[in-house]
């Protein structure tokens, strides 16, 4: 449920339908996604039930192809009294869900659990509770607990790197060892190094521009930065990947993690979600993860859940009871064991046996990652951006375009969008 693990799973509508909210009734929980995310809520809401057996909660899937349809909808669905109590938010949305007023402010909610509170933000990244305050409210008020979340690592096939002869980092690595590992992996076995796309930033761009220092956006997300010096020179390095044959074509159907396990491909990136398809294909044993190649730095984007109450639900209370569980450890360590899509907010229990079991070697990077990482940039206007980084990318790296002009273009079509 973290943000941005579950974007590339927007697909069909799916789920039980939540209805309204009543004072008396179950809580309604509305969340971005289909029934393939039913599962994993049923089984939180079935552990919180448990805890609080006279609060029922029904998940209703609403499903869109971007966060700004999301709220449109939800929006919508509340001026025809179908209001959700609670909103599972990842990063892209939250700006845009407090800006439309659609949230209660939980400040009185926080002063009256004061110490719960503190403990939880005491117990996870600073960083987490600054970027949900700066990036999730319009007016300084908090209107999201936040929760897990998501960076972009790599993670690698140790059998393919061991059978080219190549030495896999434990840790770190620069864009010019992974170009060179790519070219002895593809001589030597025929495998890809990784499989280069541009449809999802959060893994397919984001990455290599914060490596070399830049961004799509300025940190206050106001001031488009994607034709700068520095990722025009990520975007040149990755097209150099492309064309030295060391991925797939972009833009076809490649079954990345089927092709991981046959040994076809030697990196994914992603945060912590392939760790359940490396589970599913039994290949934990032989998968590392590791951080991204570097430029200049470290870099990763970061996004993760944020929890409001919805401001028309009638009944506020049980819903901050619900919010409170979700900070508790207990929580935490549950949905790490049912097969969670991110990091637990909680560092505790992000470095604990109960989320490092059954995964793959290095997978303590990524709770480590989220000390250096960027929030992904995420506008009101994102999903609109997020369309224009994309068409700029993939022009630049396929070679429709000389990569200048094609980011250049694109940074001039963001200008007008922020």
């Amino acid at each position: 449920m973290g943000a941005a693990a579950l974007a590339p799973a927007l697909a069909a509508c799916g789920g039980s339908d939540g209805g309204g909210t009543s004072a008396s009734g179950p809580l309604s929980l509305v969340y971005l996604g289909d029934a393939t995310q039913q599962k994993a809520f049923n089984e939180l809401f079935g552990a919180f039930n448990k805890k609080h057996p006279d609060i029922k909660i029904n998940a209703r899937g609403i499903a869109a192809k971007d966060w700004a349809t999301f709220a449109n909808t939800v929006s919508t669905q509340i001026a025809g009294g179908k209001t959700p109590d609670i909103v599972s938010v990842a990063t892209e949305g939250q700006k845009l869900f407090s800006s439309k007023g659609l949230l209660a402010p939980l400040d009185p909610f926080i002063a009256k659990d004061k110490k719960l509170v503190d403990d939880f933000y005491a117990g996870i990244d600073p960083h987490l509770k600054d970027w949900t305050k700066k990036y999730g409210s319009t007016d300084g008020k908090t209107y999201f607990i936040p929760g897990g979340y998501n960076p972009a690592l790599m993670y690698c096939n140790t059998e393919v790197f061991a059978k080219a002869g190549v030495t896999l980092p434990t840790k770190d690595w620069t864009w010019e060892e992974f170009m060179a590992a790519g070219k002895q992996i593809k001589a030597k076995t025929g495998a890809f190094l990784l499989p280069i796309g541009y449809g999802f930033p959060f893994v397919d761009i984001m990455p290599w521009l914060l490596t070399n220092g830049a961004s799509t956006l300025n940190a206050d997300w106001d001031e488009p930065t994607f034709s700068s010096p520095e990722a025009i020179e990520a975007a040149t390095y990755v097209k150099s990947l492309l064309d030295a044959g060391l991925s797939p074509k972009p833009g076809g159907t490649f079954d990345a993690a089927a092709q991981f396990e046959k040994g076809k491909v030697a990196t994914l990136g992603g945060g912590r979600w392939p760790t359940l398809d490396m589970r599913r294909l039994k290949v934990v044993e032989k998968t590392r993860i590791v951080n991204w190649p570097t430029k200049t730095g470290h870099g990763a984007p970061i996004g993760w859940d944020g929890w409001p109450i919805m401001k028309a639900s009638k009944q506020k209370d049980k819903a901050w009871t619900f919010l409170k569980w979700i900070m508790s450890k207990e929580a935490s360590e549950f949905y790490a064991q049912i097969g969670g899509t991110n990091v637990p907010a909680l560092t505790s229990v992000a470095t604990s046996a109960t989320f490092l079991n059954n995964a793959p070697k290095g997978s303590e990077l990524l709770a480590e990652a989220i000390t250096y990482g960027t929030p992904i940039p995420s506008p009101d206007r994102g999903a609109e951006m997020q369309a224009v980084v994309t068409a700029g990318w993939q022009a630049a790296i396929t070679g429709t375009k000389p990569v200048k002009d094609a980011l250049e273009q694109a940074n001039t079509k963001l200008a007008g969008l922020v």
